[in-house]
């Protein structure tokens, strides 16, 4: 679903442990690593599409995690130009513009499950320092990452205190 300007409307998705690490995963056959991330649905709102996501690309379901976050609006990155894509009728979009969630894991980590459909979008994952992504993620989308985790920083620290661990 894009907006009017031509940016495709997405959730994305930071999965902390009780250590204050969070989840970073490969794409799948390449070498590139990120958060989960994916498009919202017509008619889909941004939780629902979070929660959908979540089971499709790391297989965790509503029972698995507590949301601890999410940014207040919505962060855009535009994409390089060579990655522009036209869609139906015509359309073209030129970025991302997403919502962003902070979750805990609750239960193990053998509950991450990468394959759950036949196009799995990951092949690995890790747990990786809170600040380890902004260094790691491709340019054009390190701003936006940045800015989130920025503002998501405070429930992070605060929930990471009351679970009585010192995020690293």
């Amino acid at each position: 679903m894009l907006d009017s300007s031509g940016y495709r409307l997405n959730v994305g998705i930071v999965i902390a442990n009780g250590d204050g690490d969070v989840l970073w995963a490969r794409r799948a056959r390449q070498s590139g690593w990120q958060f989960p991330q994916g498009g919202i649905v017509d008619g889909e709102s941004p939780e629902q599409a979070m929660y959908r996501e979540l089971d499709e690309e790391v297989g965790l379901g509503p029972d698995d995690v507590d949301v601890w976050g999410a940014t207040r609006g919505w962060l855009r990155y535009r994409l390089p130009e060579k990655m522009v894509r036209s869609g139906k009728q015509g359309t073209v979009c030129i970025g991302q513009k997403q919502k962003w969630f902070l979750l805990y894991l609750k239960s193990p980590d053998e509950a991450v499950k990468l394959h759950t459909n036949a196009k799995p979008e990951f092949d690995e994952w890790k747990w990786v320092t809170y600040w380890y992504p902004v260094t790691q993620i491709i340019d054009f989308k390190r701003w936006v990452y940045k800015r989130m985790l920025k503002e998501l920083a405070p429930p992070h620290a605060e929930r990471m205190r009351r679970l009585g661990a010192k995020p690293r």
